[in-house]
């Protein structure tokens, strides 16, 4: 009696963990161990090399080999010494500061339109998981997804972008690795 008790709980955490792992399937790691950072990203997306120009503050894009258009990059900048994520502001002021940075960027006719903001803890630092939308001319509309985090005296935004009408059926998996997003 006692093995088939233990056989049969043993079943039922098998269903129960293989249930809350569904959520990440589909999804691989990538680890910068140089830059202090990793993530999780969708199977069957690629890396793309960069121009050097894009690589100053452009640390790594993917995108997916067959939605050529859908893609995910990591950008690094500097901050002020000693100011943490919270110092730069509430999610929502580093959401619409990143917004007003892609309205006015040079020569672009971007509408961005932000759609919320939420902050996170990780182990030891804080995390902003920003959402909006883009409005590109003569191109279908966007959705992206961005977790940001400070470490070390730099700005990591890790960021998930694709067509609106792809959103519904990727964003589960996005929301995963946005969240999954971690810096030393």
């Amino acid at each position: 009696m006692f093995k088939s008790f233990f056989a049969g709980l043993l079943i039922i955490l098998s269903v129960a963990i293989s249930s809350c792992s569904a959520g990440v399937s589909g999804l691989q790691s990538y680890v910068n161990t140089s830059k202090g950072y990793e993530f999780l990203y969708p199977n069957g997306w690629i890396p793309v090399t960069l121009g050097a120009s894009a690589r100053k503050s452009v640390d790594v894009v993917f995108r997916d080999l067959v939605e050529r258009t859908e893609n995910l990059s990591v950008i690094i900048n500097e901050v002020p010494d000693g100011k943490t994520l919270e110092d730069l502001g509430t999610p929502s002021e580093v959401g619409y500061r990143l917004l007003k940075a892609i309205n006015k960027a040079p020569n672009s006719d971007v509408e961005a339109e932000f759609l919320r903001a939420e902050s996170r803890q990780g182990k030891d630092k804080t995390y902003y998981l920003l959402e909006y939308e883009e409005n590109l001319p003569d191109q279908e509309e966007r959705h992206n997804i961005a977790s940001v985090s400070v470490s070390r005296g730099k700005i990591f935004t890790f960021s998930l972008s694709t067509p609106e009408r792809r959103w519904d059926s990727v964003k589960d998996s996005f929301e995963v690795a946005a969240k999954s997003f971690t810096v030393r």
